[in-house]
């Protein structure tokens, strides 16, 4: 328990968000719900308030940073693992902690990627119309076996290894890239390559890697080139790292055979709202779900209740430990 309660601003919060936390904080701290995103336009909601707590599409830029400085906000409580909205150089030049979650029910990630995988392949979304309207032919509905494929997963943190051991049960060949090597990828039944050759082999490729400037628009159209002619590519991870223009390309010449996607680069914009009354703005978007074997959810890998209960918990504890002034090396990216 904390001496002092904090103030926090949980910026972007749903309803589920709320009945999470809630749970989680049992009374701690003073949490402010709001529903918009923390960016410039909205510093303003910062007064008064000692933490904000913000998600995947809060950005957090040098000018934002500044204007939580001014309010004197003296941490920044990440609910998601990914760090690639926050400006750290500039929170750390302002005196800033900065908490994340490291990790949150991997497997909650790793079991959607596969879902997007059995369901591009097999046309269940299709199928599940079909049935609806009476339709009952299997014309256009043909799959392929997993079983005896080449799967390339670059990426091979907890939601990488989580989806590699879900695999041991296809019988599929697993081909690894990651800059750092987990030691015991090969009892789970992988093995480490260069991307060249992941790109070259892999009949399903599935991203599983942070956003960095090294990882941005990793699938380009030289990455696409080297890919097998009919290739399945699944982003569960983050929407910059491909090129969607690029990704389209790939789709029109038949280079892409499927394309799964729960993140989209410009996802900002559209996801965690309800747009079904709305004209979709954003060209791109609306180019790639017109394509037949494409599949799209919105940013919904996460959501189970065991992830969201970690994500509740462990970001209620990040916050005690900056109220109690402490700092926790697996949970803290930035101590002050």
């Amino acid at each position: 328990m904390t001496s002092k309660p904090l103030r926090v601003g949980v910026f972007s919060s749903k309803v589920y968000d709320r009945q999470y936390l809630t749970a989680a904080n049992q009374g701690r701290h003073e949490l402010l719900f709001l529903d918009t995103r923390l960016q410039a336009d909205t510093l303003p909601l910062v007064k008064d308030i000692d933490t904000v707590c913000v998600f995947v599409n809060d950005r957090l830029d040098s000018t934002v940073i500044e204007g939580l400085k001014a309010h004197q906000v003296g941490h920044i409580a990440l609910r998601c693992a990914g760090f690639n909205n926050v400006d750290l150089d500039a929170a750390k030049a302002a005196g800033i902690s900065v908490s994340r979650i490291p990790a949150y029910s991997p497997e909650a990630v790793a079991e959607h990627t596969l879902a997007l995988i059995l369901t591009l392949n097999r046309r269940l979304h299709k199928a599940y119309n079909r049935v609806k309207e009476g339709n009952f032919s299997l014309d256009g509905l043909l799959g392929f076996n997993v079983h005896g494929k080449t799967i390339g997963i670059i990426g091979t943190g907890k939601i990488g290894m989580a989806f590699c051991r879900l695999l041991q049960g296809f019988g599929c060949r697993v081909l690894c890239h990651d800059i750092q090597e987990q030691a015991d990828i090969g009892a789970i039944g992988a093995q480490y390559v260069d991307l060249d050759r992941l790109f070259a082999e892999a009949d399903i490729i599935s991203l599983h890697c942070p956003l960095t400037p090294d990882t941005h628009y990793l699938i380009n159209d030289q990455r696409i080139a080297q890919m097998k002619q009919g290739v399945m590519l699944i982003n569960t991870s983050r929407g910059a790292m491909i090129d969607s223009q690029a990704v389209i390309r790939g789709l029109k010449s038949g280079k892409i055979g499927y394309l799964g996607l729960d993140v989209y680069e410009m996802e900002g914009d559209l996801f965690f709202r309800d747009l079904s009354n709305e004209i979709i703005q954003d060209d791109v978007f609306l180019r790639l779900a017109t394509f037949p074997n494409v599949l799209i959810t919105g940013h919904q890998g996460f959501f189970t209740h065991e992830a969201l209960t970690q994500i509740a918990n462990v970001t209620l504890n990040n916050l005690d430990a900056f109220a109690k002034g402490k700092s926790d090396p697996n949970t803290f990216l930035i101590s002050q």
